[in-house]
């Protein structure tokens, strides 16, 4: 069947385009819910359907009260069901706020405090709100079962510039900060998609559908006729190789963790996978050896992209990119993104030096979301000036909070997050440079490295390692001197801690806090699985954090 892409140029807002989807792509799957092995009934939606099921859930919204400019939480899982409520938030002018339906209540509470909803939409028994919080909730099945009613009988209009969704970042490091966008900004999206967003694409979304990933991708996935292949959750490794066959995905994504738990699958040489075109992944570094067994295992190139909640576009790496390229670098700019690596006061670092990454293009967020209800305030009212300026500048650079420098090639290669760089014995340690070279070990099967207080040297670094399965536990001497010549030697860990397994958010990113604490002196926890060695005890190694060198005052 023949997809359409429809042209940027010719729609102001999101709405125009599904509109013109529905009459030129209208019997093309723009979502599936795939069927499972315990008999659970595949389920579909084509754009033409979309379109109309948006229309009477509008109606039935718009009947509860929601206008233009209300903000609507969704509590829910990746589905249909939110697909179908967004675009009908969007048609009335609405923000939609996605809320993870795996958030603690602290983060719901602190997000609905500050956002206000008129309304909010989930499932019962799932994601209870915390106590106190006064919002009106109705269940998904009421409003879902509104979608083959009557449309609203005014549409409000709408201009490029309308907000059109709240994304809250994790809260790792504090309350969520909700990053605010509109249909300009996803159309910069679209722009930018390149080589994972190709007309008739289908494309397994491991994503949940409140992440960035989803939010700020209506626009592409729409115009390009791309079909949205919805894992089940919890997302299990077995259930993705099995829909990549049965569905024919031609775009597979996953972070690196979810790539190590499907090739270690032996489903993976089970199933057909002709159709698949590319393997896309990102959130954290993959070694270049388990970039070669996706690519010989799967037969397609590996794809990297890097960006962030607030920036939404960054870069990328190409489908002629080499190994080491994928393996040490999140490649360059994607179309309408530009970068630059700044120092500490802001001014341009020397050529291959490490300093702050910054990101400028339209798809950038308009800003962090203030306090209060969105109606009848200007984009201006709706944004937290003073919290945006932190990260956003006047002329439209945003600081991403990642340390990086940029190759004689021109690729950004990452040293990780500001608050994971650490300071040993007053010299930089970028956490992600360390964690590349000893992921290259081939005892190693993943690494993180965190730093941690020390009352000679101020901080050192602990390496907390997955060991290979098959493989015995490397030691410290031996990670230590696998790390010399390729790194100086205050960059090598001065610790070790062996876990089953790194601890991960529910993104499936390594967790920092969750690191923290296995990496302190001392740390017992068992924690999700994971059963950290103690520092001292049989079998780990303990630290030597002070060379001769550093012993003898030099």
């Amino acid at each position: 069947m023949t997809v359409h892409q429809i042209p940027f140029g010719a729609h102001q807002t999101v709405v125009s385009v599904l509109r013109e989807a529905a009459q030129a792509n209208g019997d093309i799957e723009a979502y599936v819910e795939p069927g499972g092995p315990d008999g659970t009934a595949r389920r579909s939606l084509t754009f033409g359907q979309w379109d109309g099921a948006a229309d009477g859930v509008a109606g039935f919204l718009a009947e509860r009260g929601v206008a233009k400019g209300d903000v609507v939480a969704l509590m829910l899982p990746s589905c249909i069901d939110y697909a179908i409520i967004y675009a009908a938030l969007l048609r009335l002018g609405a923000i939609a706020s996605g809320l993870n339906p795996r958030m603690g209540q602290g983060e719901v509470g602190s997000i609905l405090r500050r956002a206000a909803p008129v309304l909010l939409v989930g499932d019962p028994g799932v994601g209870a709100l915390p106590a106190g919080q006064a919002v009106r909730t109705v269940a998904r099945d009421d409003v879902v079962a509104a979608q083959f009613g009557d449309a609203p009988p005014q549409w409000p209009t709408l201009s490029v510039h309308d907000p059109v969704a709240v994304v809250w970042t994790s809260g790792t490091t504090g309350q969520p900060k909700g990053a605010l966008f509109d249909h300009a900004n996803l159309a910069a999206v679209a722009r930018g998609t390149d080589v994972l967003g190709q007309p008739g694409d289908r494309r397994l979304s491991p994503l949940p559908f409140a992440h960035v990933g989803y939010m700020t991708r209506a626009w592409d996935e729409i115009a390009h006729g791309v079909t949205t292949i919805i894992t089940p959750t919890p997302w299990r490794a077995e259930d993705a190789i099995r829909i990549m066959g049965e569905e024919s995905v031609t775009v597979a994504q996953g972070v690196p963790t979810q790539w190590a738990l499907i090739l270690a699958r032996p489903e993976l040489g089970q199933v057909d996978l002709s159709s698949l075109r590319v393997a896309g992944t990102g959130a954290a570094r993959m070694a270049a050896t388990q970039i070669a067994e996706v690519r010989n295992r799967l037969g397609v190139p590996v794809i990297v992209r890097y960006t962030s909640t607030e920036s939404s576009l960054g870069t990328g790496t190409t489908m002629t990119s080499t190994l080491e390229e994928v393996a040490n670098t999140v490649g360059r700019p994607v179309p309408g993104v530009e970068v630059k690596i700044v120092d500490d006061a802001g001014l341009p670092v020397a050529p291959g030096s490490v300093g702050h990454v910054l990101l400028r293009s339209e798809a950038a967020m308009r800003g962090y979301w203030g306090v209060g209800p969105g109606r009848g305030r200007s984009m201006e009212e709706l944004i937290d000036a003073e919290a945006t300026s932190e990260v956003l500048s006047p002329d439209g650079w945003l600081t991403t909070g990642d340390f990086g420098l940029l190759t004689a090639a021109g690729n950004l290669q990452l040293s990780g997050r500001a608050h994971e760089r650490y300071i040993r014995g007053g010299y930089n340690v970028y956490p992600a440079e360390v964690e590349g070279i000893l992921s290259a070990h081939p005892s190693v099967a993943r690494a993180a490295v965190v730093g941690v207080p020390d009352e000679v040297l101020g901080e050192i670094g602990v390496a907390v390692i997955v060991a290979q399965p098959g493989e015995v536990s490397p030691d410290l001497a031996t990670l230590r001197a696998h790390c010399a010549g390729q790194l100086s030697d205050y960059k090598a860990p001065d610790a070790l801690v062996i876990v089953d397994e790194l601890p991960l958010t529910p993104m499936m990113k390594v967790d920092p806090n969750q690191l923290a604490l296995l990496a302190r002196p001392g740390a017992e926890e068992r924690r999700g699985g994971m059963t950290p060695n103690r520092w001292g005890s049989p079998g780990v190694v303990g630290s030597d954090p002070i060379s001769q060198h550093e012993k003898e005052g030099g």
